[in-house]
């Protein structure tokens, strides 16, 4: 009433001052709008937190392969990213490399959501889901022993053997059916450590009888998806069985994804992806009083969790850095890591990636206690 009445008195005073409250209001706006463009193109582009790790990658730049990526999460983001070329457009963070053992931590999570969905359990044998193995003695092998080499199976064929053996089988369920009928069970299962690629394959073709769809599918939908992993597959472009152990593709980028959900107790872009009972069962000793009758050079000091391998003081989380590409979780600082060379490295030098992981370290301040 009183506006009314103001505006009938004043009727051009009023509207002059509407006009200029409006005006004031689209300058405002139009101001705030180019910020906002602004903001977010530069933060596109993250500024080096390390400078010292910056320079340590430069000096090795050639024992890395000449190309590679760096990246740090932390805090729901990423706080550290280099990329080093050989020449421009050599490589990023968006391009695809083999994600060699790193695979076997992305199949455990695609297990550990079927676990979260009451659909198995760890300690189910996998008689259970694939009578075969009932058949031919191994009923006592259960998804927890696939994830952790303690199967007992025959190992793998060393070598080119190994691969040649792979491309026979047009898919998991021809080839697990093979490790179930013609592998003997070399010890009892869970008796001792033996690090083979067996496992994972295993675990995998169960989810496949479980939910009935193959299992790139599964770990698409369960766990790539979620954590906007467009990059990333486990589909096999050669025809033959999906490699669960280490047949992965993916991207830097993506697998940053990965550990950072995996950081945040399962939750990644406020979505839960797994329960924060399964990532902490993933970070847990697996059988850590067991006698090791082999393992990899690059596994001493690790024991093995479900997919990963865990320092003796618990407090590093890893992938076994066979072919160069190095993720890790480090609970202590709360951050997560990964150092990407472009091409393939037959033998990394386990010091030149501890002394990256030191130099990263120590740009989150406090020291680990």
């Amino acid at each position: 009433m009183f506006q009314i009445l103001i505006q009938s008195q004043f009727p051009e005073t009023l509207s002059y001052k509407l006009k200029l409250a409006c005006r004031h209001f689209i300058i405002i706006s139009s101001l705030l709008l180019i910020w906002l463009v602004s903001y977010s193109q530069s933060s596109k582009t993250l500024p080096s937190t390390s400078p010292e790790t910056d320079e340590f990658l430069k000096a090795n730049q050639k024992l890395f392969g000449n190309n590679l990526v760096a990246l740090a999460y932390k805090g729901g983001k990423i706080v550290y990213k280099k990329e080093i070329e050989k020449e421009i457009g050599d490589f990023n963070g968006r391009e695809q490399v083999a994600a060699g053992n790193a695979s076997q931590w992305l199949t455990a999570a695609a297990v550990m959501a079927y676990v979260d969905a009451g659909k198995i359990t760890l300690d189910d044998r996998v008689s259970k889901y694939i009578p075969m193995f009932a058949k031919y003695m191994k009923s006592y092998i259960t998804i927890r022993n696939c994830l952790t080499f303690t199967t007992g199976i025959q190992a793998d064929p060393p070598g080119p053997l190994k691969l040649l053996q792979k491309s026979r089988y047009p898919d998991l369920e021809t080839e697990v059916d093979a490790f179930a009928s013609k592998r003997e069970i070399q010890t009892n299962p869970g008796t001792e450590v033996y690090f083979t690629q067996i496992g994972p394959d295993i675990a995998a073709r169960v989810l496949e009888v479980v939910a009935k769809k193959t299992f790139d599918r599964i770990v698409q939908e369960k766990i790539l998806r979620p954590c906007k992993m467009r990059g990333t597959s486990f589909t096999n472009d050669n025809g033959g069985a999906i490699n669960a152990s280490d047949g992965a593709v993916t991207t830097p980028n993506d697998y940053i994804n990965f550990l950072g959900m995996l950081l945040n107790k399962g939750s990644f872009d406020g979505k839960q992806v797994l329960t924060e009972k399964s990532v902490h069962e993933m970070e847990t000793l697996q059988f850590p009083t067991l006698p090791v009758k082999y393992v990899p050079k690059e596994a001493a000091g690790s024991k093995t969790g479900l997919g990963c391998w865990i320092s003796d003081d618990g407090k590093q989380v890893t992938s076994l850095n066979l072919t160069g590409i190095w993720p890790f979780i480090d609970r202590c600082r709360n951050y997560a890591g990964i150092l990407v060379p472009k091409s393939t490295i037959s033998e990394p030098k386990p010091e030149l990636y501890a002394q990256f992981k030191e130099k990263l370290d120590a740009s989150f301040g406090d020291p680990c206690r």
